[in-house]
């Protein structure tokens, strides 16, 4: 496949995943998926996305740039979502969330066969009240950088 065909695989799956289209993980996704972030496969990858929808149901994934070389897709992504079901252990907050993330796929024969995912974890907590950034930590991070 060329490169604009990987790319348009993942902008597809993305879609797919921001209209709730779960059903179509099977057409995206390998049946021998390898997740290495979240160490799952096709299966818990679908476990995975319910999960998100159920604690974020409005989440979004905004493709801020993509690129492609050989049979790896990188994408820069912008998240939203509002914190309504629980997210590990933490109780619905009401919270709007913004993130950033890095995802990176390896395409064969067109569906998704690895996964790789740099997210910032810490905003995500930050702002869903999970935890606190200590005066230290706010002097050496500030905010409006």
């Amino acid at each position: 496949m060329s490169l604009e065909e990987n790319k348009a695989v993942v902008r597809r799956f993305i879609e797919a995943y921001n209209n709730r289209n779960l059903g179509l993980i099977d057409d995206f996704v390998a049946p021998d998926y390898i997740d290495h972030t979240n160490r799952v496969g096709r299966e818990g990858l679908k476990q995975l996305f319910a999960m998100g929808l159920n604690a974020f149901p409005d989440w979004h994934e905004t493709v801020e740039d993509i690129t492609a070389e050989g049979d790896k897709v990188w994408v820069r992504l912008a998240y939203t979502g509002t914190h309504r079901g629980e997210f590990m252990g933490l109780a619905p907050t009401g919270k709007k969330i913004t993130s950033k993330a890095v995802d990176i796929y390896r395409i064969v024969n067109g569906k998704l066969a690895e996964y790789w995912n740099v997210t910032d974890n810490v905003n995500i907590l930050k702002q869903t009240g999970a935890i606190e950034i200590t005066e230290k930590g706010k002097k050496l991070f500030p905010e409006d950088v």
